[in-house]
C-alpha cells in the first residue's frame, strides 16, 4: 500500500529511466532527471534544517517547476506554489499566510520575487540543484513519513477577499490519483497535454499519473490558448493523446471553427470540468472524436481535485446537461437539504463529500476550516467530518447527479427563488452563445446576463423568453468581446460583478 507520492517515483525511474516524464517546448526531463533533481533539492532543505515545513515554490512553469515540487516533499515538506501570472496584493497575501523560511525561484522571477516582503530565504534552483544529494538523510525522512502529512498548499479565492490556503496529505493525493487513473484508464502510452497553472490543484491531473505509468506530460504554452489552430497543432505534433481541461479551453477550440482547420489526430480521453460544458459545443468534439472517451469531472479544491465523474456514453438533447454522475470509489456524496437530511429524488440539496479524498482543511485558519469542515450530520454517534461545497445539485430520472449551481448563485427575485446558474445553462444552449456568465444587481434588483457569442442581444432575449419562466429572464443582456476568467478558467464573476456596477452608474 502507498504512504508516500514519490513512491510512485522511486519505483518508475527503475524501469523507465530514460523515458521523458515531463517537457515544455523548451525543455524535457527524464524521470532519471526528475529524480536526480528532486533528491538535490531535498538535501539542500535538509541542511537547511527545513523539515515539516512550508517551502514557497516560484518559478515559471516549466519541468524545472515541478522537480522543485517532489524536491520539497522529498525532504519532508509541502510546496507552496505561487506564480508570476497571480496578482501581487495576493502573492504577499499567500506569503504572509504561510510564513515559509524558504522560497525557492528561478533567475527570471528572481527580481521579482526580491519585491515582496519576505523574511526568509531566496534561493535559485539551479544552484540548490547542485548540491549533492544525501541518500541516508532522505532515506530517514522517509522512513517517518506518515500518508497524512501534508504534500502541498494551494490558494482558493475567499469571500472576504483573502486567498484561503488548502493543505492536502499523502492520503489524499494517493486516493484521487488511484481512483482517477482507473476510471480514465491511464497508461504507460498516456501523453498528457496540460492546461492549467501550476498553482491549480487540478495539475495533480497529470503530474502523479505520470509518475504512477511512466507516462509523459507536456506543459503546453498558455499563449497557444489564443490561438486555437497552433494549440491543436501543438496537441498533433508532439502526439497528445489525453487532456484534462478547463470547459472554456475546449470551447474556445470549438466554437471557433477550428476543426474546419485542423482536429487533433491522437485524441483518445477528454475530460473536462470547472464549468458546464454547453451541449452544442460538446456535440462538436464528439463528432470529431468519435472514438474518444469523454468524461465529465466534478470536484472542489478541498476534495483534493475531483470527486465525481460521468462517463459520457449516450446523446443528449440541446436543452440537456450533462451529469457529474458518481463518486469516485471510497467517496461519498451526501446531497442534503435545508434540514440537513438527504434530499429526495429530484431535489435539490447542498453536495457535501466525505471519505479520504478530503483535504486537512485551511492553512493557519481554522475559523474557516470549522465552517466548512463539519461534523456528518447524519452520524451522531462518532466523529467524522464531511466537506460542505456551498455547491447545489440533484439527481434526475436516470440516478445522475446533476450540478445545478452555486448556493451563493442562489437569489431571491420577485418573490421567487432562482439559481442563476440555470439561466447561464439555458442560454448555453442558445445558437451563437460560446459563454454566458449571470450576476444579480443586488441594488436595482435585476438579473444581468453577459455572454461571447454572435447571437444579437434581443434573439438570446427572445430565446431565453421561450425557455424561462418569466420571473428568470434577464432584465438586461450584455454582449462582450471577451468573457473575463479566472486564471484557471473559470469565469471571473468579480469582474463581471464590477461590470454591473460600472453599468448602474453610467
Amino acid at each position: 500500500m502507498q504512504n508516500h507520492v514519490l513512491n510512485y517515483l522511486d519505483q518508475i525511474v527503475a524501469v523507465k529511466p530514460e523515458k521523458i516524464a515531463f517537457a515544455d517546448d523548451r525543455e524535457e526531463m527524464s524521470f532519471a532527471q526528475v529524480y536526480a533533481h528532486s533528491r538535490c533539492v531535498g538535501t539542500f532543505l535538509h541542511r537547511q534544517g527545513i523539515y515539516k515545513e512550508p517551502v514557497v515554490v516560484f518559478m515559471n512553469k516549466q519541468p524545472r517547476e515541478i522537480t522543485a515540487f517532489f524536491g520539497v516533499i522529498a525532504a519532508g515538506d509541502f510546496y507552496v506554489p505561487i506564480d508570476e501570472e497571480m496578482p501581487a496584493g495576493r502573492i504577499q497575501l499567500i506569503l504572509d499566510n504561510v510564513q515559509a523560511r524558504i522560497l525557492i525561484c528561478d533567475a527570471r522571477t528572481k527580481e521579482t520575487a526580491e519585491k515582496f516582503a519576505f523574511g526568509g530565504k531566496l534561493v535559485l534552483y539551479d544552484e540548490i540543484c547542485e548540491t549533492e544529494a544525501d541518500d541516508e538523510a532522505l532515506r530517514e525522512i522517509r522512513s517517518r513519513a506518515i500518508d497524512t502529512d501534508p504534500i502541498y498548499i494551494v490558494f482558493t479565492s475567499g469571500s472576504t477577499g483573502v486567498p484561503k490556503g488548502v493543505a492536502a496529505c499523502h492520503r489524499s493525493v494517493i486516493d484521487y490519483i488511484e481512483q482517477l487513473s482507473e476510471v480514465l484508464e491511464f497508461d504507460e502510452d498516456t501523453v498528457f497535454g496540460n492546461q492549467t497553472p501550476l498553482y491549480f490543484d487540478a495539475c495533480l491531473k497529470e503530474l502523479y499519473p505520470t509518475l504512477k505509468f511512466g507516462a509523459t506530460t507536456y506543459l503546453i504554452p498558455r499563449e497557444l490558448f489564443l490561438f486555437p489552430v497552433r494549440l491543436v497543432e501543438f496537441l498533433n505534433d508532439h502526439g497528445i493523446n489525453t487532456i484534462c481541461w478547463v470547459v472554456s479551453a475546449l470551447t474556445m477550440i470549438s466554437s471557433f471553427g477550428t476543426f474546419q482547420t485542423v482536429t487533433p489526430k491522437y485524441l483518445r480521453t477528454v475530460a473536462f470540468g470547472s464549468e458546464v460544458f454547453p451541449v452544442r459545443q460538446f456535440a462538436l468534439w464528439r463528432a470529431v472524436l468519435p472514438e474518444a472517451k469523454f468524461v465529465n469531472l466534478y470536484g472542489p479544491t478541498e476534495g483534493t481535485g475531483m470527486c465525481c465523474y460521468y462517463k459520457v456514453e449516450r446523446d443528449f438533447a440541446p436543452g440537456e446537461a450533462i451529469p457529474i454522475g458518481r463518486p469516485f470509489q471510497n467517496t461519498e456524496i451526501l446531497l442534503l437539504n435545508e434540514k440537513n437530511q438527504r434530499a429526495r429524488q429530484g431535489e435539490t440539496g447542498e453536495i457535501c463529500i466525505r471519505g479520504t479524498s478530503l483535504t486537512l482543511g485551511y492553512y493557519n485558519n481554522f475559523e474557516k476550516t470549522g465552517e466548512v469542515f463539519v461534523q456528518n450530520p447524519l452520524n451522531t454517534a462518532y466523529p467524522e467530518l464531511i466537506y460542505r461545497t456551498g455547491d447545489l445539485g440533484r439527481y434526475n430520472e436516470r440516478g445522475e447527479l446533476m450540478f445545478v449551481s452555486r448556493r451563493d448563485y442562489q437569489i431571491k427575485h420577485m418573490g421567487h427563488r432562482i439559481e442563476l446558474g440555470e439561466i447561464e445553462v439555458n442560454a448555453g444552449q442558445v445558437e451563437g452563445v460560446r459563454l454566458s456568465g449571470c450576476i444579480y444587481d443586488d441594488i436595482k434588483g435585476k438579473i444581468v446576463l453577459y455572454y461571447v457569442g454572435t447571437v444579437e442581444e434581443k434573439d438570446l432575449a427572445a430565446a431565453l423568453r421561450s425557455r424561462l419562466p418569466r420571473y428568470m429572464v434577464p432584465n438586461r443582456i450584455v454582449r462582450l468581446e471577451q468573457m473575463p476568467l479566472t486564471a484557471n478558467g473559470k469565469i471571473d464573476r468579480v469582474t463581471l460583478k464590477g461590470l454591473v456596477v460600472q453599468g448602474r452608474n453610467s
